[in-house]
């Protein structure tokens, strides 16, 4: 990850999206003090750096910031009942008596729609969705500020997607909860998010809310991520043109020089080879790192300091259609 910077707020869900190996998963778990090595920068929760913490000081910070994994069928210990699953960040985080910490056990439970009885159950005895209901209820059970959802629905079935979305909206307003959602899917990031941070090659690219990231997307790589996306309406469809992107992306071990994303843009610039863009404002809550994008809301914003700039981005732009129309 470099320089990858973005703010939460209070009650609100942000989605972290890009293709396999763009860093999502990594900068969440970096968040949660669960990747080792060195960190730099700072991690704020309520106004406090938990980066330096420990002992007695972090343990406050694991009750406070807890994940949802991907896999319902590898994230829950096979040899312990669901109850002692739900329990177990109880045992370890909290000083309740084993009476409250029963109450507790049962009610998440009722609130992630599973029978109490079912407590006594082994993982193997509930379905993928079932488990991943059990993932949530211990993630809920120290009443956590935030909680990093990890792609929680990929490996479930459409239907139980569904229902799985649904009720994390639901516990969200019932328990005043953030959320920090990764994902690749961005039919799921716009049913569920506020706003949304696109990452690639381990850096943020466009950082917007949901609303003006899905209808005037201003990066290349979401304008491709989101031109992927399939619909069932047919007018869509007749309007969408796929983008897509020539060749790989590069290897995370030797970074080029310059744009990250430059070998594989349809808008690239010498300039793109040479410098990194950074992620600026393009309009009031929409950041993006893009030079040609960027250029071009300074040339909105001062229409008369470069008319040959202004040349470039309408060449760039006619360039781009012609891709699309291959």
């Amino acid at each position: 990850m470099d320089d990858v910077s973005f703010i939460v707020k209070k009650g609100e869900t942000l989605a972290i999206v890009g293709e396999s190996g763009s860093g999502k998963t990594t900068a969440a778990l970096a968040i949660a003090r669960l990747v080792s090595g060195e960190t730099g920068g700072t991690v704020a929760l309520e106004g406090r750096d938990i980066l330096p913490l420990s002992n007695e000081d972090l343990k406050e910070m694991r009750r406070k910031v807890q994940v949802i994994f991907q896999d319902p069928y590898s994230s829950l210990n096979p040899r312990q009942r669901a109850g002692d699953i739900v329990r177990e960040p109880l045992d370890s985080l909290t000083t309740k008596t084993a009476a409250e910490k029963q109450e507790i056990v049962e009610r998440l439970f009722k609130a992630v729609g599973l029978r109490p009885e079912t407590a006594r159950l082994f993982p193997h005895q509930f379905s993928g969705g079932q488990r991943q209901r059990i993932g949530i209820a211990r993630a809920l059970s120290t009443r956590p500020e935030v909680i990093i959802c990890d792609e929680p629905v990929s490996a479930l079935d459409v239907a139980v997607q569904a229902q799985i979305l649904n009720l994390l909206r639901r516990l969200q307003k019932e328990f005043g909860l953030t959320y920090l959602f990764i994902s690749h899917d961005l039919g799921v990031v716009q049913h569920m998010c506020d706003s949304v941070a696109v990452m690639y090659m381990g850096k943020v690219v466009e950082h917007a809310d949901r609303i003006s990231l899905f209808s005037a997307p201003q990066h290349p790589y979401t304008e491709a991520l989101l031109s992927a996306v399939p619909s069932v309406d047919p007018e869509v469809r007749k309007r969408s043109h796929p983008i897509l992107l020539p060749g790989d992306p590069p290897d995370p071990l030797n970074l080029p020089v310059g744009c990250r994303f430059a070998s594989r843009c349809p808008l690239v610039e010498d300039v793109c080879h040479h410098i990194d863009p950074a992620l600026l404002p393009v309009k009031e809550g929409h950041r993006v790192a893009c030079h040609v994008r960027n250029r071009a809301t300074e040339t909105q914003a001062h229409p008369g300091v470069s008319r040959l700039s202004a040349g470039r981005i309408a060449r760039s732009m006619m360039r781009r259609r012609a891709l699309r129309r291959r």
